[in-house]
């Protein structure tokens, strides 16, 4: 007799002959927020039996120059963690000049359609802050009618005019139209925070396809771990407090405010590293040599095998942002990997993220752009031992809080009942 019909048995089968096809512009070896999140969270899909193919480029960020053993060619393959990885032309530039960027985002938009259009899948995911992905996903579920998410890190263009890359005029007019159009198209919408979903249901955005998937950390690539020695013998840190940026170096971070903070802030045997690279990074340099400030270390980019170490041999890790309502609406995803290797983070970043830092205990905050907020932050980490500990256990908190493989479980639960639609 045939097996009567069985809904978990359905599920089940959804869960494991899934087909998605991701576009993203970032993904490794880069080791931006967004090409972590994307592979940690393909890789957990995998392991519960989904098929998963990333459509990306040849990877390039933050400097615009293609990493040694890639090539930008038409058309190349790979796998990493059983992730079928499609790697496609695009006009390659730095993370800066507003041009030059469009013209990088727009070429892999449509390189990544016209390859999209010979893969087969049950839903299309595309993933922001590179905006024009979302007209490769919406293209793509049209012509092939399959669903498409939209997976929204960046409220954009409201980043870019944040950050003065252009002013407020008819261009800006005619994208906020363009991502509108594509809030209301996408079959589902995954922000990464609370306030995302709150603006968009602000602009009539249905909030039942709404689904906030937050960052998270995967505590196993960021174990908490002595201070890596050789590093502390190189860059001479022995008997000393370091204070250390990781991340890139951008108009939204605004580092030469920190600059100025640390040359104000001359205290025997404190030192301040900036580690990165980023479209503003020569001149956040530069500026410091004009300002005499010899209490800051700076350090080029390291590959992702290495960043534990480097998280190791600070004391506080810091996370600013320029002073903007925008801004009050995200969570940098670094203070998770911070937190998983228990640094007490000092926090520019109003909102939601202090929200998060000051319910965990895991950091103080100080008010972006405040000197003097600034000072009294750091002053009142160096002066209480046991605080220090608190924030520490604090991190341990907040990192449990948010896992990383929890948080790709609840997202592929969304995927599936779109799917099952």
């Amino acid at each position: 007799m045939p097996r009567p019909y069985e809904p978990e048995a359905a599920i089940w089968a959804i869960h494991y002959f899934m087909k998605i096809l991701f576009v993203t512009d970032n993904f490794p070896p880069e080791v931006n927020a967004p090409a972590t999140r994307t592979h940690e969270h393909c890789k957990r899909w995998v392991a519960k039996g989904a098929s998963v193919t990333v459509i990306t480029c040849a990877p390039n960020f933050p400097k615009g120059k293609v990493y040694d053993g890639y090539e930008n060619r038409l058309y190349q393959t790979e796998v990493i963690d059983d992730i079928r990885v499609i790697r496609v032309w695009s006009y390659v530039s730095a993370n800066e000049g507003f041009v030059k960027r469009i013209i990088d985002y727009t070429s892999f938009a449509l390189m990544a359609f016209l390859v999209g259009l010979f893969k087969p899948c049950d839903v299309i995911i595309v993933t922001s802050p590179q905006f024009f992905t979302t007209f490769t996903g919406w293209a793509l579920s049209k012509v092939k009618r399959r669903p498409w998410i939209f997976e929204l890190r960046d409220l954009w263009p409201d980043t870019i005019t944040t950050v003065g890359a252009i002013k407020q005029s008819k261009v800006i007019q005619f994208l906020e139209r363009v991502e509108l159009f594509m809030y209301r198209s996408a079959d589902m919408i995954i922000p990464v925070t609370e306030a995302f979903k709150a603006k968009l249901v602000e602009r009539h955005v249905d909030g039942d396809k709404i689904h906030v998937i937050t960052n998270g950390v995967d505590t196993s690539q960021f174990p908490v771990v002595p201070k890596n020695e050789k590093l502390v013998q190189q860059y001479q840190l022995r008997g000393k407090t370091v204070i250390g940026y990781i991340g890139t170096h951008g108009m939204c971070q605004n580092l030469k405010f920190i600059v100025e903070c640390a040359r104000d802030l001359q205290l025997p045997n404190l030192q301040f590293i900036f580690l990165g690279d980023g479209a503003e990074k020569e001149e956040v340099i530069a500026f410091a040599q004009q300002s005499k400030v010899e209490n800051i270390l700076f350090l080029d980019s390291v590959p992702k095998s290495q960043v534990v170490d480097f998280i190791s041999i600070l004391d506080i890790a810091l996370v600013p942002l320029q002073k903007s309502d925008v801004f009050k609406t995200v969570i940098p995803s670094k203070i998770f990997e911070l937190a998983a290797m228990q640094k007490p983070i000092l926090l520019g970043v109003d909102g939601i993220s202090r929200g998060i830092i000051e319910r965990h205990k895991a950091g103080i905050y100080f008010e972006p752009e405040n000197k003097q907020s600034f000072h009294q932050a750091v002053m009142t980490i160096l002066g209480d031992k046991d605080l220090y500990r608190r924030m520490q256990l604090g991190c341990q908190s907040l990192a449990e809080h948010y896992d990383r493989e929890t948080l790709a479980d609840q997202m592929l639960e969304h995927v599936q009942a779109l799917v099952r639609k």
